[in-house]
């Protein structure tokens, strides 16, 4: 096992040694993720709940973001613990790991990297309706994104995804103010109630399960070393971080039902699935509260859709080159934490080339209808990398490969256990609603 060390140093080589108490100044990565793990569909999903369910399904919004809590605090906990990257964990585990993630990285991210494109696309087009189309606009979202990531260092990187999440968390919150939320309903809201309505388990299931979660919790640890954090010294800091972070997506989530609750709900209004649902919405905020609100909303669903694609383009990436450099024959210092805090992962060949094909390739996807298969195969993936991740870290973090004073208690193991079988059920329903006999 790689020593594990309580003064990280940055890619200029100044230690930065662990404070004696967490303060709010070093918060970070915990922004990053909730940035990036929260996309539009994600507030789309949201929405759609407020407007089913009105304030039901509050306490379920509430308790997803404490199952990502603990999956994310899972993550940094091994990589300041151990010392090492998560990559270097689960290949420990054996070499189905390196099998199952090299699948999903290459696929998930082809079709996502369209995915996101379209996504930040989306506001542009409407914010300037007599500009260029929706495809140009997302080839030059895409083409800033890897600009900005390639010639910049996570510094930057955080320094921008802070601002962004400031405007969303500005537009959310006025616009759940703007709605004037009826306060005793969104309390009662907090009672674990399942609405009396065909399918409630699983579409609750996948309200816990599908806000702010994605490959992004597994990058969390990447984004804690890059910001030189890589020794035990660091964990109380990492945690208040990781609070913090599910803290303000818990704050999205819910002005965004109460949103759905209000405005929706109580006037019978349908929006569409997916990213286009924000778009109705802009719709209905422009004829209830003026131009200015639906201005304003625009910009917010540009903020949220552009930090999910610049944060993927960054942390998957940053994995990338870590399960490269895990598969070139690693010596005792190339998958640890320090190695990423140095800065030289984001420097590397490996690094630039998955955001070259997070980037280019998907644009052939914005030319034409998505490939059916390979939709299919995305889906399942997709599905399947949240269990993989609750269920390898419970593994990981009570076994030997963990220090004794940093392994699983009985509240992380009930955490991360009930998050793995959440994800299971939600992977297995996944998969069967799958329109297989079209496969073929």
């Amino acid at each position: 096992m790689a020593e594990t060390t309580d003064t990280p140093t940055h890619a200029t080589g100044t230690p930065v040694p662990p404070p004696r108490r967490s303060t709010w100044r070093h918060i970070g990565p915990g922004i990053v993720v909730a940035a990036t793990g929260v996309g539009a569909g994600d507030l789309v999903a949201t929405l759609i709940a407020g407007s089913n369910f009105g304030y039901t399904l509050l306490w379920a919004a509430v308790i997803g973001c404490l199952v990502k809590i603990s999956l994310a605090e899972a993550a940094g906990r091994w990589h300041l613990a151990t010392g090492r990257t998560l990559f270097d964990g689960w290949h420990s585990l054996g070499r189905w790991t390196t099998v199952f993630f090299a699948v999903y990285v290459v696929v998930w991210g082809f079709v996502y990297g369209a995915a996101a494109m379209a996504s930040s696309a989306l506001p542009l087009q409407a914010l300037f309706p007599d500009g260029w189309s929706l495809r140009t606009w997302g080839i030059v979202c895409g083409l800033v994104g890897l600009v900005f990531v390639w010639f910049n260092r996570y510094a930057v990187f955080e320094k921008v995804m802070t601002l962004l999440v400031g405007v969303m968390f500005v537009v959310t919150v006025y616009l759940a103010v703007r709605v004037t939320p009826n306060l005793g309903d969104a309390v009662a809201g907090l009672l674990p109630v399942l609405p009396d309505e065909k399918d409630s388990v699983l579409n609750t299931l996948g309200l816990i399960g599908g806000v702010g979660g994605t490959i992004t919790l597994a990058a969390y640890g990447y984004w804690v070393n890059a910001k030189g954090w890589t020794g035990p010294g660091w964990m109380k800091v990492m945690r208040l971080d990781n609070r913090v972070a599910y803290a303000t997506t818990g704050v999205f989530v819910v002005a965004m039902l109460l949103v759905g609750a209000e405005l929706l709900h109580s006037s019978q209004i349908a929006i569409s699935t997916g990213d286009r649902g924000l778009l109705d919405l802009s719709r209905v905020l422009e004829s209830e509260y003026g131009t200015v609100t639906a201005k304003l909303f625009l910009i917010g669903f540009f903020a949220t859709s552009f930090t999910s694609l610049i944060g993927v383009w960054h942390g998957v990436s940053l994995m990338f080159a870590d399960f490269v450099a895990r598969l070139r024959g690693p010596s005792a210092d190339t998958t640890t934490g320090a190695e990423v805090a140095s800065g030289r992962r984001e420097r590397s060949w490996a690094f630039r080339a998955h955001l070259l094909w997070l980037t280019f390739p998907p644009m052939v996807l914005l030319f034409q209808d998505q490939p059916f298969r390979l939709v299919i195969v995305y889906g399942v993936l997709g599905a399947a990398f949240m269990p993989f991740l609750a269920l390898t870290l419970v593994w990981l973090l009570n076994s030997s490969r963990t220090p004794r004073e940093w392994r699983n208690g009985p509240l992380s193991n009930t955490m991360l256990a009930g998050a793995g079988l959440l994800f299971v059920v939600l992977c297995v329903k996944q998969v069967w609603d799958q329109p297989w006999s079209e496969f073929f």
